[in-house]
């Protein structure tokens, strides 16, 4: 199977998310959950990357942001993903893997797309039926963006700040993004553009992700190239 793709883009959303390895999970207490932001915090900081908004669930973790330097995400992920599994391994004494192989991650068009991956991230809860309202589970950045509470992990976007002139604006503003469901057919294209590792935005924002990528990020078809009339160019399709 071919590695997936990583988007090293600095001021570029990404939706990240990191899965307990065979579904199986990843966080056994509150405390283990409290470590995880700590940690998840100092590395983020250390490399440079802005975190928007996150849940953590039993057995995975929904991270939404932005570094500011091309592999702020990888290294974030590589260095909280190292600290966090020897913290388990020690405090629960057991060894091996933690985390199911590679952390997968899609890049966000922030003005279409930003504050709707926030609800699916902190919807996540409900969907799941743990919870009534996002309001209602601990481990997310929900209280923080709908209730000011403060949260240490949090550095708002800029699409968040758009919301109101005052935080309690901001705050009321949010609270109404939550009062009706997401469609199903946006769940579906965050889903899969997040497991496919593909780019999530407008055709343009597509056509800016691959100039400075400087290669395609758009699905190709699959199959050999095949050879068109004699005059022709052969033509290629690319499978990314």
């Amino acid at each position: 199977m071919p590695r997936q793709l990583r988007y090293n883009l600095a001021g570029v959303p990404q939706h990240v998310v990191q899965r307990g390895n065979n579904r199986q999970p990843v966080f056994f207490a509150d405390e283990d959950c409290s470590t995880y932001l700590n940690q998840l915090k100092q590395v983020a900081a250390k490399h440079r990357c802005d975190i928007h908004a996150y849940v953590l669930m039993t057995n995975h973790v929904h991270l939404l942001m932005t570094p500011h330097k091309p592999d702020g995400v990888a290294r974030t992920m590589q260095g909280l993903g190292r600290q966090y599994v020897y913290y388990i391994n020690h405090r629960y004494q057991r060894s091996g893997t933690l985390w199911e192989g590679r952390y997968k991650a899609s890049p966000i068009d922030s003005e279409r797309y930003l504050l709707l991956c926030h609800r699916y991230i902190e919807l996540n809860p409900v969907r799941a039926d743990m919870v009534q309202h996002p309001k209602d589970y601990r481990w997310s950045s929900y209280a923080a963006h709908a209730e000011g509470k403060p949260d240490a992990v949090v550095t708002d976007h800029a699409e968040y700040f758009a919301l109101g002139q005052s935080p309690e604006q901001r705050q009321q503003a949010y609270r109404e993004l939550f009062r009706d469901q997401i469609d199903s057919d946006q769940i579906h294209g965050i889903r899969d553009s997040l497991n496919q590792c593909r780019v999530l935005g407008s055709e343009r924002f597509k056509d800016e992700i691959e100039r400075q990528l400087k290669r395609r990020v758009r699905p190709g078809k699959p199959g050999r190239p095949t050879k068109q009339r004699s005059d022709d160019a052969w033509q290629h399709k690319i499978s990314v």
